[in-house]
């Protein structure tokens, strides 16, 4: 009659379990292991590539233009005649250091030549400047930037996307879009940053839009219950430079059904 083997029992006290259940207990750690990280390989290919947004966090750099603080504050600079663009102006969104506008600050010199001290945050085509505090001082030897006042009636549009901040959005943080941002989306626009409206195109590609109300004032108190959702605006597109402008009453912007 064969005999059998004694059934091993692990003791917690003991140093070592027994060689059986040890090597069960081994196996199944590393099956749970190789598992978890198929999954997060999964998942990360799942996701989306995130935008090429950048941040110059801790990069100062010294920037020379024209303050405009009307349709949003922002520093115009002249372009070389050799860039892409052509010759005319590029407009710069100026903010401040953590989630506050340059309002007060791009109020005290408008219209006038300035330096100032800042880094620099880009996407696409929208460039913005986070300016030192008090680095903005005249310009003695600065001239007006070209086009500098100059504004282009494009007409009325219907058009369906996101509010977003567009600090955050455009490289502070990335992805800076979406309900997951939308609490912070909502405390950077509370404190001055001019909100964007990125609109879908029919081709799929995003277009973004300076967001003011009718009469080209702020908006910025009267959107927050609609960040970070997907609205329908109906309004009129002005082109300030390479700025397009939405000008649209926030009383009709509509909530689209998800």
């Amino acid at each position: 009659m064969e005999e059998k083997k004694p059934q091993e029992f692990y003791i917690g006290y003991l140093d070592k379990a027994p060689r059986g259940i040890a090597a069960t207990v081994k196996a199944a750690v590393a099956a749970t292991f190789a598992v978890a990280l198929a999954l997060a390989g999964l998942l990360a290919l799942s996701q989306g590539a995130f935008p090429a947004s950048v941040f110059e966090f801790g990069v100062i750099r010294e920037f020379r233009g024209v303050i405009r603080s009307q349709p949003s504050p922002s520093l115009l600079v002249d372009r070389p005649e050799s860039s892409p663009e052509g010759s005319g102006a590029s407009r710069f969104h100026l903010v401040m250091p953590f989630k506050f506008g340059a309002q007060d600050a791009a109020s005290r010199f408008d219209g006038q030549a300035v330096r100032l001290r800042g880094s620099l945050i880009y996407r696409g085509d929208q460039t913005m400047i986070e300016v030192e505090p008090e680095s903005i001082v005249p310009d003695p030897q600065g001239g007006a930037a070209s086009a500098s006042g100059l504004s282009e009636h494009l007409g009325p549009v219907t058009l369906r996307g996101e509010i977003v901040d567009s600090k955050c959005y455009l490289g502070v943080m990335n992805p800076g879009s979406g309900k997951v941002h939308r609490a912070c989306a909502s405390l950077c626009i509370r404190g001055g940053i001019p909100p964007l409206f990125a609109a879908t195109e029919p081709e799929g590609a995003w277009k973004h839009y300076l967001l003011v109300s009718s009469d080209g004032s702020a908006v910025n108190q009267k959107v927050l219950e609609l960040v970070g959702e997907v609205v329908e605006i109906s309004g009129e597109v002005v082109r300030y430079d390479d700025l397009l402008v939405l000008r649209a009453d926030p009383a009709n912007y509509r909530r689209v059904a998800q």
